[in-house]
């Protein structure tokens, strides 16, 4: 049994990245899942299972940017003694980053190589606004093409209202309405996942992402667990980022549920999911203006006419200051890896005089 690769988006981009590792020994493949160093990949033969290769891991213990993630094409390698192994992963098209954990400012990536990415936020009990405007700066910082996917729509009182809601902090995105349990608005996201295209779906625990996902297959793919909240309802978590093929051509790519999204090195993104400030901060008297006080200031102008939100302007400050202080943090890291490897050299050099 064979699988057509082209359904996923295997392309002449992709394949002429490939070539200068064609052999007998290799094969491309789409990564669809990474458990612990070990990773799930779709090649034209099927489903495999790979462990990491040695140049890989080398490569990863530099910058954790560089291992495999879900939504990679990579370099698979057969052994004789029946090891498969990942070689290489291939130039990324797009890639959602995000800061990761601790004190090490080092970058995460989430998902790879995703036509759209898609910001999925319920509507019950009410749509998180700031939250929205958070991962929007993440999608559009991407690459993909950024869509809000509003879930449990079944369950709201006046569904277009929130729709109108959500689009107004939503500039240049298209919002959809959605019911994964009663199969509404469904076909809005189809041509997301068409032939060749991969949607990825970014959300909080419990926005529906998997349901979503079971929805757009046709089938129950996702394992769920369910959390008991203290009002008594459940919710769902997918606990590892998994993508999966959808019948007929096409892929969804599933992550874990965010509870919270460090920005990293986000300043295009977060430029696109706030046009409408950058487009009043781009008048400012001053280049350097702080949007605060400053005379002259568009934006703050524009807040006391009553044209921005102090909800909104309040999320464009909190979020320029996060991305500003993990861009600081990930430049004295880098300056403090660059003083290590100088005083390695040093200490090198003095050991062969001796």
């Amino acid at each position: 049994m064979t699988f057509d690769l082209s359904s996923l988006g295997w392309d002449d981009a992709f394949a002429s990245s490939y070539a200068r590792f064609a052999g007998r020994d290799h094969r491309p493949g789409r990564i669809t899942r990474v458990d612990r160093g070990v990773c799930s990949v779709i090649t034209v033969e099927g489903a495999h299972r790979a462990s990491l290769g040695g140049c890989l891991l080398v490569a990863a213990a530099q910058d954790p940017v560089r291992l495999p993630c879900a939504g990679d094409w990579v370099v698979m390698r057969a052994w004789p003694d029946e090891r498969t192994t990942i070689e290489a992963v291939l130039p990324r098209r797009t890639a959602v980053v995000r800061a990761g954990a601790g004190a090490a400012a080092l970058a995460q990536v989430l998902a790879a190589n995703l036509d759209a990415a898609a910001v999925v936020e319920p509507v019950d009990p009410a749509p998180d606004l700031g939250r929205i405007e958070r991962l929007l700066a993440l999608a559009w910082e991407s690459g993909a093409t950024p869509v809000v996917v509003l879930t449990k729509m079944d369950q709201a009182a006046h569904p277009k209202i929130i729709v109108e809601e959500v689009a107004e902090v939503a500039p240049g995105v298209a919002v959809h309405g959605v019911s994964a349990t009663e199969a509404v608005g469904l076909e809005q996201l189809r041509p997301y996942v068409a032939v060749g295209r991969t949607l990825g779906l970014l959300g909080q625990s419990g926005a529906g992402k998997s349901s979503l996902v079971n929805a757009l297959v046709g089938a129950a793919v996702m394992g769920t667990q369910t959390i008991r909240r203290a009002d008594g309802r459940g919710r769902h978590t997918t606990p590892y980022r998994a993508l999966v093929p959808i019948p007929g051509g096409g892929a969804v790519v599933d992550t874990p549920g965010i509870r919270a999204v460090g920005l990293f090195d986000t300043v295009a993104g977060l430029e696109h999911a706030f046009a409408d400030i950058d487009a009043l901060a781009r008048r400012c008297r001053f280049g350097d203006c702080g949007h605060t006080a400053e005379p002259g200031c568009a934006v703050a102008a524009a807040a006391g006419a009553g044209q921005v939100t102090p909800r909104r302007l309040e999320s464009w400050r909190r979020l320029r200051r996060e991305i500003q202080y993990e861009m600081r943090r990930h430049a004295a890291r880098l300056a403090a890896d660059e003083h290590e490897r100088r005083r390695r050299i040093r200490k090198d050099l003095r050991s062969r005089h001796r």
